[in-house]
């Protein structure tokens, strides 16, 4: 996608909306106006972006804005919903679930949701799994804990099979928790969807601790990764600190995109080194990393240094043909490789340190998700509801200078959001280290 236009924001639609939604009563007590259609999100607040579009003839590209419609498509005491969650667990996936689940109860009066077991796999018989009866009860609680209650799975299964299920359940409405992966699996579930000329909608929550989804103001589950990574971050400067020529080395998540690991170091604000994708690094040189960790222990005795998983792949001789079960690259590791890098320089120049490695990765990926994480997936399940029961499909929620806003899956697929090396973001951790801007 070269050139954005407002074509590329379209939301597909099942048909008109003919019901009356039953949140009148709620927005007529609050003197609040619906959402409509026409309701638009600047997608480029650029005020020379927008006067260009003017002056052209034109007009600026826009989103379409998340929320409530007077008339709904499906008529709530005869739909029968199903969610899924797929691919890594994160932060916040049950209090999407428990967002979804309540929305559709109490708002909507919808009574029959079905959880699907297991991701996708779920929907294939030869697994064995059940559907579960998703209730206010049964998921009252479940946001206090971490992981899904419904189970995941990474890898593609048969769009026919899974079709064929939800024909079987009558599901009208399918709401997918998943990755860009997972999303494009979403995808491909419409396209048989509409083969068959059935009528159901799927919406997805977009789902990624790494923050690299693109047009949206950060993905759930972000704040309590790098909130945790923090802690993780901080333990390491203890270490460091604790012995002579100690060096705390942190591994975090961030396969493609850096932004746990620069966030991390900026809350923390004790981290002398950040390696992330998007910047390459060298070891070896005049003003290679080895080199710089050198000069640091030299003037201060300790050093922190905290490296995103995709990072410095180039020397881990990552093999791209190597895939995982969901079809990316299987990277090399390579916290364990710069730990063993730096003990082997530091012992060639006949000097001690003291290297503690550490890799919460999985400890943050299953923990419940902080108070303003938990607030965000409640927003995105709600407006997750009001998209499909109006009828939308092939679409994922977001938020786009703080407004909530309708997306096409196509859109928010089309790349992966990453760390801009000339941003203020990246500039910001460069002047917090006071590491230099290539190790080279």
């Amino acid at each position: 996608m070269t050139k954005i236009s407002r074509k590329d924001f379209d939301i597909p639609s099942l048909g008109e909306a003919e019901f009356s939604t039953p949140l009148h009563r709620v927005r007529s007590e609050a003197h609040a106006d619906f959402i409509t259609d026409n309701c638009r999100i600047l997608f480029d607040y650029s005020p020379e972006k927008v006067r260009l579009a003017l002056e052209a003839g034109g007009e600026p590209v826009t989103m379409e804005r998340a929320g409530p419609r007077e008339k709904i498509y499906f008529q709530p005491s005869k739909t029968i919903c199903a969610i899924v969650t797929c691919g890594g667990l994160c932060p916040g996936l049950n209090d999407v679930i428990r967002g979804l689940v309540m929305t559709l109860n109490y708002g909507y009066g919808v009574r029959t949701i079905y959880g699907i077991p297991y991701g996708y796999e779920g929907f294939i018989p030869r697994h064995g799994h059940t559907p579960l009866n998703l209730t206010p009860d049964f998921v009252s609680e479940i946001h206090q804990e971490g992981g899904t209650i419904l189970g995941s799975s990474r890898g593609p299964q048969s769009k026919k099979e899974i079709v064929d299920n939800l024909v079987e359940l009558k599901v009208n409405i399918l709401f997918v928790i998943g990755g860009d992966g997972t999303l494009r699996g979403a995808s491909d579930i419409v396209s048989e969807v509409a083969s068959r000329g059935l009528k159901i909608s799927v919406v997805g929550i977009p789902k990624t601790i790494d923050n690299d989804l693109e047009f949206m103001d950060k993905s759930f589950g972000f704040e309590t990764a790098f909130a945790e990574a923090v802690r993780a971050v901080r333990c390491a400067h203890s270490e460091a600190r604790g012995y002579p020529n100690g060096v705390g080395l942190v591994k975090l998540m961030g396969r493609d995109s850096g932004f746990i690991a620069a966030f991390a170091a900026l809350a923390d604000n004790s981290v002398n080194f950040v390696l992330i994708p998007e910047v390459p690094f060298q070891l070896q040189g005049k003003h290679g990393l080895l080199k710089c960790l050198e000069e640091r222990l030299a003037g201060r005795g300790h050093a922190v240094v905290v490296v995103a998983e995709g990072a410095g792949q180039h020397l881990v001789n990552c093999d791209p043909s190597l895939k995982d079960a969901s079809g990316n690259v299987r990277y090399g590791d390579i916290g364990p490789f710069l730990k063993k890098e730096i003990e082997t320089h530091f012992k060639s120049i006949n000097k001690e340190i003291n290297i503690k490695y550490i890799d919460p990765s999985y400890v943050i990926r299953s923990v419940p998700a902080v108070p303003q994480d938990a607030i965000y997936c409640l927003r995105l399940a709600q407006n997750a509801v009001h998209a499909a029961m109006a009828g939308k499909t092939n679409m994922v929620v977001g938020r786009w200078h703080g407004h909530y806003v309708n997306l096409p899956i196509k859109v928010v697929t089309v790349r992966r959001r990453k760390v801009n090396p000339q941003g203020d973001l990246w500039l910001t951790v460069l002047e917090a280290t006071g590491q230099p801007a290539e190790f080279r």
